[in-house]
């Protein structure tokens, strides 16, 4: 792990620690041209919702068809995340205040981290949680009391 060239992008992110950081980046890999964009992994891990859609119904379910290690991975990092990160922690509150259960809101949030963590990969620029939090209140303001909320 510390000889690869991205082990620093992902050891350095908060409730990552030594075997989700290493499972993180196995998941993403060397290849940069592995994947097309942070929604085809998502999908392709499961951690993205199926929708199915017939006249005038509309089912969102959770995935099956997945690698179960892969989502699982996600699944255990969001739950980590919301732990020690600030935003993470301030998301999950808001989600299960609007009546959302606990794997749906780690659910969205691992969606959440999988395309910061897309474009930390691509760009091997590593994560600044404080930048994060001040672009995520200009585009979401109603976090803004979970930020400052303490639990």
């Amino acid at each position: 792990m510390n000889q690869h060239p991205d082990a620093h992008l992902f050891t350095s992110l908060s409730g990552a620690g030594s075997a989700l950081a290493l499972r993180l980046l196995s998941a993403f890999g060397s290849q940069r041209e592995r994947w097309e964009s942070a929604e085809s992994l998502a999908s392709f891990s499961g951690i993205a919702p199926v929708t199915f859609k017939s006249g005038k119904s509309c089912v969102v379910l959770r995935r099956y068809a997945c690698p179960k290690y892969l989502r699982q991975t996600f699944h255990e990092f969001a739950e980590c995340a919301r732990r020690h990160c600030p935003w993470s922690k301030a998301r999950y509150r808001m989600l299960r205040d609007r009546g959302m259960k606990h794997h749906a809101a780690l659910r969205k949030i691992a969606r959440s981290w999988i395309r910061i963590l897309f474009r930390v990969w691509k760009t091997r620029v590593p994560f600044d949680g404080d930048r994060y939090i001040a672009k995520l209140q200009q585009r979401c303001p109603e976090i803004t009391p979970y930020l400052t909320q303490e639990k």
